[in-house]
């Protein structure tokens, strides 16, 4: 089948975390901090689907229209994002994403609208141009696309990937991304050819259970997969919402916990199914995997609890 017909893309992810550096072989654009969406758009539509498929318009109805900015029918690769005080902010975009009262949404689109930028085309009039070179697909995009404050194109710099850093550290951003400007793009697959460069560390946890603590503070638990067993990461007690806590109390409990080895404090723990994603970020990581100065940034839909694996 056709792949705009189909619509059923995976996207390519990315394969490696480094330090900052310089090559005349790379562009370097920002790493947005909102959610993964291919947008399937022709003359008469627009489609939204997150990494798992799952559609979005529903979610983000603002976006509706974006279709009529683009002079032929393509698929994009790009981030949907909500800014707030003049920068992407995750926990916005996450918390529309698991709304599903029409109402509220609306209110949010009203006070705080989404738009989607794009970095990447797939897919050009009539046909796939995922095989053709990144600087190709570039000025495909480009050609396409007519910005507004709802659509855009990613911009990138080239040659000063450690300078690019710096402003995106100086600005409290969450890092960049250097992508070989000869690479194609491959569905569904981990690749070298894109290397994320960070400044502010997270990573995905399944949410396990929680403690309440004095005072009304919650303690949520976390675990990644090692193979198919879950593995105890800790615990975090800062950032979570009233609204994440609703989500995760309302989810069903467990007898027991879920991990292979039972984790120590943990007497008053609540198990629940460990069916949540939660994002967290953290200062660093100790040499037993523990974490530093963890936040709670936000649950997640767009990915699965198998996808949360021990790094």
């Amino acid at each position: 089948m056709d792949l705009f017909d189909s619509k059923n893309i995976k996207p390519m992810l990315i394969g490696e975390m480094q330090e900052a550096f310089d090559s005349n072989d790379y562009i370097y654009e920002l790493k947005l901090d909102g959610e993964r969406c291919i947008a399937y758009l022709d003359k008469n539509s627009t489609e939204l689907r997150n990494k798992r498929n799952i559609k979005m318009l529903v979610k983000v109805p603002e976006l509706s229209n974006i279709h009529k900015q683009v002079k032929h029918r393509c698929i994009l690769d790009g981030e949907l994002i909500v800014t707030k005080d003049g920068k992407p902010d995750f926990f916005e975009i996450q918390r529309r994403s698991l709304m599903s009262n029409t109402f509220k949404i609306q209110l949010a689109a009203a006070k705080l609208p989404a738009s989607f930028t794009a970095f990447d085309i797939l897919y050009y009039d009539d046909h796939a141009v995922k095989d053709l070179p990144l600087m190709q697909r570039r000025k495909l995009l480009e050609k396409n696309i007519k910005e507004n404050n709802r659509i855009s194109i990613s911009r990138y710099i080239e040659d000063r990937g450690i300078e690019f850093y710096e402003l995106a550290k100086q600005n409290e951003l969450e890092g960049i991304v250097a992508k070989r400007k000869d690479s194609k793009y491959y569905l569904d697959k981990r690749t070298k050819d894109w290397i994320k460069i960070k400044n502010l560390k997270d990573d995905d946890f399944v949410v396990c259970g929680y403690i309440l603590k004095g005072g009304g503070i919650v303690s949520v638990i976390l675990g990644q997969y090692s193979s198919k067993e879950l593995v105890y990461k800790g615990h975090v007690t800062l950032g979570i919402s009233t609204g994440d806590f609703q989500l995760i109390k309302s989810t069903p409990e467990i007898n027991t916990h879920p991990f292979n080895d039972f984790p120590s404090g943990n007497d008053n723990a609540v198990w629940i199914e460990p069916s949540l994603v939660c994002v967290v970020k953290y200062m660093m990581k100790t040499a037993n995997g523990s974490l530093r100065q963890p936040v709670f940034k936000g649950l997640r839909d767009d990915k699965t609890p198998k996808d949360c694996i021990v790094k």
